[in-house]
């Protein structure tokens, strides 16, 4: 894919051996997760929806500034301490701020103030990053998108997109009036309205000449600016200090290999598409010759990674669909988006540490950051880091060694994830992300998503077998996990089948193993979507075998939240499978679930309450069940994120205990004793916020025990999935 490269300079690799000893490779890891929440105004609704977009930092690197569009404010985050970040509250605008650039104690803030996409307006508003007040204002004379400064700090740009509406013509341009560039002289911060020019841009793409929309700007150090016109397709070099430009280029097409192009909750990356249009977002320069844009697409292409050219247009390095499918293996490929765009590399930024030139890819729909490596030929990929919902922005401060990410989504308002603000070090040491990763098998992705399950491969320690959830609800999946390496690494897969084809209509959420083998798995139903709440029996090939249904006594009071485990207890003939319930059903007690039992010899059902910790906000529920030694080990938790998190628990019920009784009865009550806290855990694996659903536990043929966390498919989730020894004590 390489068409011309270069060597690395003797300067920077002795550069880069100043910074960071020969021996030690230095790795960027979390160290901070900020909640934009946090940054809310008083008074105002805790709950409403806030978002950091594009994100950059004092000249100092000590304040972060990000744009907030919902709450209509710039925020400012605190990282004299990166580990500890502090709010430092939200300046609110008369409008929608779209990006911020900062210079001399001074936040740039490009402000949308357009009543209409028919009748577009904006302003450059001056903010003084100590008193928070807005120094000066200019008038834009359209819709602004991204704004970005010189290498020293005199001259600016602005991006005015004069963005089209979804909703007219189908999205299709044109759609009048036409966008432009902005340019104009920036000193100590301060900027001088009557210096700024606009830049004409109609007449040079191929595609709707007449409407350019320029998307994303960025300067190089001989104060050449690169311009990317997103929907034409087009990228556009101009001198900042002329404001004329100086050549234009289509960003072309590329074939695509390798890749899911199928939303069919399957992960097969086989398929392939001709002539995708690049359409590209972000732009970054890596050099003054050469630059990199994030192909995320619009309504005509996207072609899933990222182009380097260099300023006459010639591809230097096409990544086709390598990022993807590096993605796709630490189970971050989100297959809703598969006969869309993939995973969305939509913004970008580079820079230089101790030496070494990096780029970074943030995928919007994966929730990762990719870290490259620029060798001036084909750029190496370093790293896959963690983010929070929909990485939007990134700010590089190669001073301290920083690294920071801006994420938009926000979803408090239904008890998901808030936006974050997350910050990386690069330092010596060793990856803290992923902890689990995907082998890939006859030259493709394997991938994995929502692991919701754990048991132990029989007589082989450090091994265990993993389920998928009903993401994968046309592939249900059983997984071999090698837990002896760093990260773990899926080996095996073996796909659940009915008569010979992928099973359909499971919702696999508890594994466990018989002495013969032969697998028992737990599947939750949901009535409203034809889902049965069932047992099913599946040999090694992965066939069933046997459906066991629930009995009538069950299914009379069921809801959706079903079974969320599922474990063995005795052997032979007295062999009997236990399973825990997620949530209450219609005939519980409030605050109390059903551990249920069914013995597949005697074909006997029998249930225990089990009494559910309170909580003040959402709900409650349990999400594993596994046996060992003289107890169960239940997995207790909330279905809150973050902050929010308070019960993410491992208790344990002993097995003396679980004296069941008929259903439809009374049921008695066992008692429950606390083995482990996993909100430390979760919370600081990785510095990220404290994910929701801890919803797979088991314990190896050795005894040792293992968590996994459901990452639901990178669908309103970040996509994480941790993977991690639990160390109990006095369990073996």
């Amino acid at each position: 894919m390489t068409i011309s490269s270069r060597k690395a300079t003797l300067a920077a690799v002795l550069l880069a051996s100043v910074a960071f000893p020969a021996a030690a490779e230095p790795v960027f890891n979390r160290i901070a997760s900020f909640p934009v929440a946090a940054n809310l105004p008083a008074g105002k609704d805790k709950l409403s929806t806030t978002s950091a977009e594009i994100i950059t930092a004092t000249d100092d690197g000590r304040t972060l500034i990000y744009s907030d569009s919902p709450l209509g404010a710039i925020g400012f985050v605190d990282i004299i301490d990166a580990k500890a970040p502090k709010a430092g509250g939200a300046l609110i605008m008369d409008g929608e701020p779209t990006s911020v650039a900062s210079a001399a104690g001074k936040a740039l803030v490009a402000v949308n103030t357009g009543e209409s996409k028919q009748k577009p307006s904006g302003r450059l508003a001056i903010v003084d990053v100590a008193t928070k007040k807005i120094e000066n204002t200019c008038d834009l004379g359209g819709q602004p998108d991204s704004i970005a400064l010189n290498k020293d700090k005199t001259l600016g740009t602005i991006a005015i997109e004069n963005e089209r509406d979804e909703d007219v013509n189908d999205g299709k341009i044109p759609q009048m009036p036409a966008g432009d560039l902005v340019i104009f002289q920036v000193k100590d911060g301060a900027v001088d309205c009557g210096t700024i020019k606009h830049v004409a841009l109609t007449g040079l793409s191929a595609v709707a000449p007449e409407d350019p929309e320029p998307e994303f700007v960025a300067f190089n150090g001989q104060d050449e600016i690169a311009l990317t016109l997103q929907e034409n397709n087009e990228i556009v070099i101009i001198d900042a200090k002329t404001a004329q430009v100086t050549t234009h280029f289509s960003a072309g097409s590329t074939n695509l290999s390798g890749i899911d192009t199928k939303k069919d909750g399957a992960l097969k990356f086989a398929g392939e598409l001709k002539g995708v249009l690049r359409e590209p977002d972000a732009v970054k320069w890596l050099d003054d010759n050469r630059l990199v844009v994030a192909n995320e697409g619009d309504y005509e292409g996207g072609s899933r990674g990222f182009t380097i050219f260099d300023k006459t247009g010639k591809v230097l390095y096409e990544s086709g669909s390598s990022f993807e499918r590096a993605v796709a293996d630490l189970g971050h490929y989100p297959d809703g988006r598969s006969s869309s765009k993939g995973v969305e590399p939509e913004g970008l930024e580079a820079a230089t540490y101790g030496g070494q030139q990096y780029f970074f890819v943030l995928a919007e729909r994966s929730s990762v950051v990719g870290v490259y490596k620029d060798t001036g030929a084909d750029p190496e990929l370093s790293q896959i880091l963690p983010s929070g919902v929909s990485p939007e922005g990134a700010v590089a401060i190669p001073s301290r060694n920083l690294f920071a990410t801006a994420n938009e989504v926000d979803l408090g308002e239904d008890g998901g994830p808030r936006s974050h603000v997350m910050i990386y070090e690069l330092a010596e040491g060793e990856k803290a992300y992923p902890q689990i990763v995907a082998a890939e098998k006859d030259g493709n992705p394997v991938g994995f998503a929502a692991l919701s399950g754990l048991a132990a491969v029989p007589e082989k320690p450090g091994k265990l077998f993993a389920v998928s959830d009903s993401v994968l609800g046309m592939q249900p999946t059983i997984y071999t996990v090698d837990a002896t390496q760093k990260p773990a690494v899926i080996t095996e897969t073996l796909t659940v089948k009915r008569d010979g084809a992928a099973a359909q209509k499971l919702d696999i959420e508890g594994i466990a193993v018989d002495e013969q083998g032969w697998f028992w798995l737990a599947s939750e139903g949901n009535s409203e979507k034809l889902l049965p709440h069932a047992l099913y029996h599946v040999n090694p090939k992965g066939e069933i075998k046997a459906e066991v249904a629930l009995p009538k006594e069950l299914t009379a009071n069921e809801i959706r939240y079903g079974f969320e485990g599922v474990t063995i207890i005795g052997s032979g003939d007295d062999a009997t499978l236990w399973m825990a319930i997620q949530r209450e059903w219609k005939d519980d007690e409030k605050g109390f679930v059903k551990l249920v039992c069914y013995n597949p010899k005697r074909k006997e059902w029998g249930a225990v309450r089990y009494p559910l910790d309170k909580s003040d906000n959402g709900w409650v529920g349990l999400s594993e069940i596994s046996a060992h030694g003289d107890s169960v080990y239940i997995i207790e938790r909330d279905n809150l994120v973050g902050d929010a998190a308070k019960l993410k628990k491992l208790y344990k019920v002993a097995i003396a205990d679980l004296k069941s009784a008929k259903l439809g009865g009374e049921l008695p009550a066992v008692k429950k004793t606390e083995a482990y806290d996993f909100v430390n855990e979760l919370k600081t694996a990785t510095n990220g916020y404290v994910l929701d659903k801890i919803e797979g536990f088991t314990f190896d043929a050795g005894g040792k025990a293992f968590a996994v966390t459901d990452n639901d498919g990178v669908s309103d989730s970040s996509g994480e999935t941790l993977f991690f020894p639990v160390n109990l004590v006095g369990t073996n």
